[in-house]
């Protein structure tokens, strides 16, 4: 069956504008203490099937170490097609990632050269044109959103320019979210460093008492016996703070 034309999306207003409001909401809140990425970047896919011009959407994202993976889709048929993009090195959401660029296609059927394993799929899965786009924020990609359609013909510039909106917010969202988790390891890491701190300082106490010693001197003992051990200086020092059995050989007997 041939593809209807026409070009896509010429409404003068943005549709459904109900559901556009709350989706821009619900892809700016990243900052929860039970953030979902795979649920994130699903609702993602789906939204924009639903408030764009399209009939179905699915997403590639870079993966370590190095490569591209299939992280969302809203439908199977598009997730096969996604796959095969992956599996063949062809395809429009690809070339998106590669060039930091979004990629239309406006009639797959003109596209069997360009893409001549992902054209003929696309096609024979129902949909006649294709618009990727990056997720692109500066220099970093994090991969791209594939938009399709069951009609031919580029979408018009507003609809292309609202699916690059939905893209970049939930980019931003998804590099808020890196940024708060990487400041919450390091700020783990920090706290687990001064605890380490507080605990071998009170064991280099406990050994300069036990073994009238400086505290210098304790600190080398403490070294020397967790290293001797292959164990962590933190670990040794809790177990002398607790007067743990392991830990007694440390300290010679009393005459």
């Amino acid at each position: 069956m041939p593809c209807p034309s026409g070009v896509r999306g010429d409404e003068p207003t943005v549709p459904k504008e109900d559901r556009l409001a709350t989706t821009f909401v619900a892809l700016a809140d990243t900052l929860t203490a039970d953030f979902d990425v795979g649920g994130y970047l699903q609702m993602l896919t789906e939204r924009c099937a639903e408030v764009l011009d399209v009939e179905q959407a699915g997403l590639i994202a870079a993966a370590p170490p190095g490569g591209l993976e299939v992280v969302a889709a809203s439908s199977e048929r598009v997730r096969l097609l996604e796959v095969l993009q992956l599996e063949s090195g062809e395809g429009p959401c690809p070339d998106a990632y590669d060039g930091g660029r979004r990629i239309a296609c406006a009639d797959l059927s003109q596209a069997r050269e360009r893409w001549p394993r992902f054209a003929p799929a696309a096609l024979a899965a129902g949909f006649c044109s294709v618009l990727a786009i990056p997720m692109r924020r500066g220099d970093q990609v994090l991969g791209a959103v594939g938009l399709f359609a069951r009609r031919t013909g580029e979408p018009s510039e507003p609809q292309a320019l609202l699916g690059q909106a939905l893209v970049d917010v939930a980019t931003i969202g998804l590099l808020n979210q890196r940024t708060i988790a990487e400041r919450e390891v390091l700020v783990g890491q920090l706290q687990t460093a001064l605890t380490s701190r507080i605990l071998i300082e009170q064991a280099k106490g406990v050994i300069a008492e036990r073994s009238g010693t400086g505290m210098e001197e304790a600190f080398r003992i403490l070294r020397g016996y967790a290293r001797s051990r292959r164990r962590k200086l933190a670990e040794v020092a809790q177990d002398v703070i607790d007067r743990s059995s392991c830990v007694t050989d440390l300290f010679p007997d009393p005459t």
